[in-house]
């Protein structure tokens, strides 16, 4: 049994009226991440770590997901990205928050957790760490789309909230969590693995960290369950949404259950999005609580990829 899990960001508000002129292109790298490392997964050539990994790696070189190249902007007009990853066998973690110099922060990330210690980098001292053990650099402009500038100076131009013009493909915004990227995996071991990605939002004041760069909000994987949330992060950090799922699975709710319960606390506290979750039986979860949520899974030879309700 194997089976990988990704999502391309949720968000928006209203009746979903159908892809738009860019979907396309965001399925089509969906639906080859899944095939591609769903494939490599199954085979047994990489475990759920490394699965997680290569699938965010991927989504983070697709313009049009927000993450590595083609991530928002922020409100000072520069461009700083958030990854998380978690091993679900010993719940060992790596996270980076606000990168700004490397292609691969999932990468970066990964190769925190495999060192040990500490957890997290920020800043500048990620983008060293990530440079002496020789990942690919890049600078703004090569991460800098023509469809974030379009959406950032439409949200200045509009005085804006921080996000409200992520939504829009039109600028040619990622209200909350749209084009976040994340995966989970479960290899042929029973091991579990969780992974996130993120420019954040567009207008973030500087300083701002979302819910994807933390361990229990945006990314958790354990014994039991392996999950990467996308939506409005400071809603996911209040309720640590991740580790709720869990929590609740231990109480004895479903992966459904748990999942549902814990994005209607979400709900509660002003959020919406959604999440991906698998468990050690392969059981699969994919709820949310908004417009749309870009999501595939590739389970024992099967594949889907879906949008909207």
């Amino acid at each position: 049994m194997a089976c990988l899990v990704i999502h391309g960001g949720a968000g928006g508000d209203g009746v979903w009226n159908g892809p738009s002129n860019l979907d396309p292109q965001r399925i089509a790298c969906m639906q080859s991440v899944l095939s591609d490392i769903g494939s490599l997964l199954e085979n047994g050539d990489v475990d759920a770590l490394e699965a997680v990994t290569l699938a965010v790696e991927r989504m983070e070189d697709e313009p049009l997901f927000n993450a590595g190249r083609g991530s928002v902007i922020a409100a000072d007009g520069l461009i700083t990205m958030d990854a998380s990853i978690m091993r679900g066998s010993d719940r060992s973690a790596g996270s980076v928050i606000a990168m700004q110099k490397t292609r691969h922060p999932i990468r970066c990330a990964n190769l925190i957790l495999k060192q040990g210690w500490p957890v997290m980098l920020y800043g500048d001292a990620a983008d060293v760490f990530a440079e002496k053990n020789h990942l690919e650099m890049v600078d703004s402009g090569w991460l800098r789309t023509e469809l974030r500038q379009g959406q950032w100076q439409k949200w200045k131009n509009a005085d804006g909230e921080p996000g409200s013009t992520d939504e829009d493909d039109s600028a040619i915004l990622d209200h909350d969590g749209m084009g976040t990227v994340g995966a989970i995996a479960l290899d042929s071991s029973g091991r579990l693995a969780a992974a996130t990605s993120t420019g954040g939002m567009t207008g973030k004041p500087n300083g701002r960290v979302g819910d994807s760069a933390i361990i229990g909000a945006g990314t958790w994987a354990d014994d039991r369950v392996a999950i990467s949330c996308t939506g409005i992060g400071e809603a996911f950090i209040r309720s640590c949404a991740a580790h709720e799922v869990s929590t609740r699975m231990r109480l004895g709710e479903s992966l459904d259950e748990a999942c549902e319960n814990t994005l209607e606390d979400v709900e509660t506290l002003g959020g919406r999005g959604g999440m991906i979750a698998v468990d050690n039986q392969g059981n699969i979860s994919l709820p949310f609580r908004c417009m749309l949520m870009y999501r595939g899974h590739y389970d024992n030879g099967d594949m889907s990829v879906a949008i909207g309700p």
